[in-house]
């Protein structure tokens, strides 16, 4: 199987031309009855070989936690030197196998582990420095530290993308700015001036749900084709923003408060939950609609429940909302281009191609 990547790959090596990549393309297009751009391919596994390496890479870090632990055995916190030789192993296993093998997998784990890593042993170091976990008197401090080792996490991301260039990693680099900027947010306001967290979170999240949906249209435009890597950069945006936007609207509605959500706000989530649906169709990405799901069901549970069938709420849910999926999964091709065809053409020229009828 050859990905969108390896096409690339053979054109800049010179093994084929770009006119035979283009024909090739437009082959597939042809044959799947949809443009590339309603695949929405990424690359996560090319063979076995991918998910045997992933688990040997996996057993190698748990055992770098391991040992890192034990010369902190005692500390009420993330231990630094853990978050050290996991993040130095992830880098050494990169060098192999993302930069010379180019494993998909292997490399979207790698990179997990080192940005992980290396916010752990910073954090750990922090905790290490304010004497435990304490931090009663320190908290002003305690979140400036934070959000700059959420920074200087982000600045490892960077660091990573320039030498190993995973798609994945720029949406990292990102949610350790989000990190930053509501560490720094909460600082400033005064951790001892804030009664409950979640007034305060869930706006802050939401706000920055969108600016990681903009920054990712952004790469997104940039490729309207999805032929090169910064459309595998804007999947992994999306799929950081999008439980950043879901979450605080359902939120809102009060579905995440528990089970008896009512009738207003079980009707709320369905609409929402179409109006994500347009969206995502319009951008022609799923992972709004993949976001919200829970929440849908959790509506739709509620409302069968409500009129009566009881036995059969979850079923009935199950077959309602996995027929419109599947549905929508079938007919994306037209339904997308009967949502994008009538926006306005400025608005059409940067959004990924719709097939013409």
């Amino acid at each position: 199987m050859y990905t969108e990547d390896d096409l690339r790959q053979a054109v800049a090596s010179g093994a084929i031309s770009a006119q035979a990549a283009d024909a090739l393309r437009e082959s597939v297009k042809l044959t799947r009855d949809a443009p590339a751009t309603d695949e929405e391919h990424f690359r996560l596994i090319n063979s076995f070989n991918d998910i045997f390496v992933t688990i040997a890479a996996v057993l190698l870090l748990v055992a770098m936690a391991g040992i890192g632990q034990a010369f902190t055995p005692n500390l009420d916190g993330p231990p630094p030197f853990s978050g050290l030789l996991i993040a130095g192993a992830a880098w050494g296993m990169a060098e192999y196998f993302t930069r010379i093998r180019r494993m998909a997998l292997p490399s979207i784990v790698l990179l997990l582990a080192f940005v992980g890593g290396v916010f752990e042993m910073l954090l750990g170091t922090i905790v290490m420095s304010l004497g435990g976990d304490n931090f009663d008197g320190n908290q002003v401090l305690a979140g400036s530290l934070i959000a700059g080792a959420a920074l200087a996490t982000a600045g490892a991301a960077w660091i990573h993308w320039r030498r190993f260039m995973v798609p994945i990693t720029v949406a990292a680099g990102a949610g350790a700015l989000t990190v930053t900027a509501i560490a720094l947010i909460v600082t400033i306001i005064g951790p001892n001036n804030i009664d409950s967290p979640e007034p305060i979170f869930i706006p802050l999240v939401f706000i920055a749900g969108l600016c990681v949906f903009a920054f990712a249209m952004r790469w997104d435009t940039s490729d309207r084709e999805r032929q090169t890597r910064r459309s595998d950069v804007a999947f992994w945006l999306h799929l950081l923003a999008a439980p950043m936007i879901a979450h605080p609207l359902f939120h809102w509605l009060g579905v995440t408060g528990g089970n008896n959500i009512g009738l207003g706000a079980a009707m709320g989530v369905l609409v929402v939950y179409v109006a994500l649906g347009m969206i995502a169709l319009a951008i022609d990405r799923r992972a709004l609609l993949v976001s919200a799901l829970a929440y849908v069901l959790a509506a739709l549970t509620f409302l069968f429940d409500r009129f009566g069938a009881v036995e059969l709420n979850v079923a009935l849910t199950a077959l309602v909302i996995g027929s419109a999926l599947l549905t929508l999964s079938a007919f994306w091709t037209p339904i997308r281009r009967a949502i994008v065809q009538p926006l306005p053409e400025g608005l059409q020229a940067r959004l990924p191609h719709a097939a013409t009828a």
